[in-house]
């Protein structure tokens, strides 16, 4: 039984190198790099998400609460996720030189994706707040997928990631 259980690890991790080797060396032109650069950097530590909280707070005095809440659930996020990250301790991948990452990190440890995690909890406090959600959730997803494309996460890195960061926002919504 234990042999089967290593065996699927084994699976489960070579099916998550072809995902990332895919992402990394598909749809890549220029101009879809240097969005998506643009985009991972706006993602930093739940910048963009709480970006988003500051100004809905700041036009919104009726819903400030609720975009306050919000800024608690991303940082309450990348607090988790972080000491996930200790404890896990993966290392980023390194593919081919060939395919090098696109974009600098702030650390070495991968799992699980920080942007993935606090964009997922973000679009969610945020569309509870008031906001659509549809714009919210394509931005996540968007900012999940783009750290693969960018060769800074495994695949993995991201589902675990966006788990992580919805699960805490459904905890701590009201």
């Amino acid at each position: 039984m234990r042999r089967h259980g290593v065996l699927a690890l084994k699976q489960l991790a070579a099916l998550d190198l072809r995902l990332l080797r895919l992402l990394r060396t598909s749809g890549h032109t220029p101009a879809v790099e240097a969005a998506l650069i643009r985009l991972a950097r706006a993602g930093e530590n739940g910048l963009l998400w709480n970006l988003i909280a500051v100004v809905g707070g700041t036009l919104s005095a009726r819903r400030r609460d609720d975009y306050v809440r919000a800024m608690e659930i991303v940082l309450l996020t990348l607090l988790l996720n972080t000491a996930v990250k200790y404890v896990v301790r993966r290392a980023r991948p390194l593919l081919e030189e060939e395919l090098p990452a696109l974009t600098p990190v702030l650390s070495g440890r991968s799992y699980p994706s920080a942007h993935a995690s606090t964009s997922f909890a973000g679009a969610h406090a945020l569309a509870a707040a008031g906001l659509p959600p549809a714009p919210l959730r394509a931005t996540a997803a968007l900012m999940a997928v783009s750290r693969p494309y960018l060769g800074v996460h495994y695949p993995s890195d991201v589902v675990a990631g966006a788990l992580l960061g919805d699960a805490v926002a459904r905890l701590m919504s009201r």
